[in-house]
């Protein structure tokens, strides 16, 4: 269904920039912290089907099999103990994971923007400086878990922050959308990452010669994170969404009968071009006087 929600918005005469950005927020949200999706919007040349068709190979084997499947070991499975030894298929999860993103996605998705900028002659070093939220994001993160005085891990806190940090990934997968599709500068930051760096330096105090943090602080700075996220990140969403739908005059989630007809698409819209105004980064629009 992913591949098909935005042929069926020009079908049905309803495709529009809030579309496209609508689209991304919750594919962002559902996929969480993954990195895939960050350079596939850097680079607009791909698409995310790959993985989602991965995620359900993997939910039917669970299903079929039982959940049990992946703690096998993979020298019971497939033979060879000399080189798996007693590894199970969720041991090399991770680094199955990282050495595919590593070597197999990143490097197309580089070649991609290469190409794309060497053929529209613009200059390819700017682009890699628009790396800078994810490299933060994802140095944040692994300071904050992997860190020996952190209790985030001991006390199996990842269910709160995962959630925390689909907001953030969220707030700034979509603010880049918002930005590609408002012709505005890119978006090298969001006060949403604010929080994460400070989580990473509550993580590793003792490294600045100060005393750990305990448990319960710890916990209570996530909790506040998160509501911090849920606060900032509706709000945007909200006044986005509805400077979006107050300028073409549309409802959210609802289509309009009075609206084109199938097949056709309003002039301008379907890109995401707002006539005679331009609509800004943080969601209003500013309008040419006449």
């Amino acid at each position: 269904m992913d591949n098909v929600d935005g042929k069926q918005a020009r079908r049905t005469g309803t495709s529009s920039g809030l579309g496209e950005l609508f689209e991304y927020v919750v594919t962002s949200m559902a996929r969480l912290v993954r990195f895939p999706p960050y350079f596939r919007t850097l680079t607009r040349l791909t698409h995310g089907a790959e993985g989602l068709i991965i995620a359900c190979i993997i939910m039917i084997i669970s299903g079929y099999y039982g959940p049990k499947t992946w703690t096998y070991r993979i020298a019971d499975l497939i033979g060879h103990p000399e080189l798996f030894g007693d590894y199970s298929v969720r041991d090399l999860w991770v680094p199955i994971l990282l050495v595919s993103f590593l070597f197999v996605h990143l490097p197309f998705c580089v070649r991609n923007v290469i190409r794309t900028r060497r053929r529209n002659r613009l200059p390819v070093a700017p682009v890699f400086l628009e790396w800078t939220p994810i490299i933060v994001f994802t140095l944040s993160i692994g300071s904050w878990l992997y860190s020996p005085y952190s209790t985030l891990m001991k006390e199996n806190r990842l269910v709160l922050f995962c959630l925390t940090m689909s907001f953030v990934f969220g707030r700034m997968t979509t603010k880049i959308i918002l930005a590609h599709l408002t012709r505005q500068p890119f978006p090298y930051w969001t006060v949403m990452l604010a929080p994460l760096v400070g989580g990473a330096l509550l993580g590793n105090l003792p490294r600045f010669g100060m005393n750990a943090v305990s448990a319960t602080v710890e916990l209570w700075y996530l909790r506040a994170y998160l509501a911090f996220a849920l606060v900032v990140y509706f709000r945007w969403a909200f006044l986005v969404i509805n400077s979006i739908c107050g300028y073409l005059g549309i409802s959210c989630l609802t289509i309009n009968p009075d609206k084109a007809s199938p097949g056709q698409v309003k002039e301008g819209l379907s890109n995401g071009v707002i006539p005679d105004g331009k609509m800004l980064a943080n969601g209003t629009i500013s309008r040419k006087r006449k």
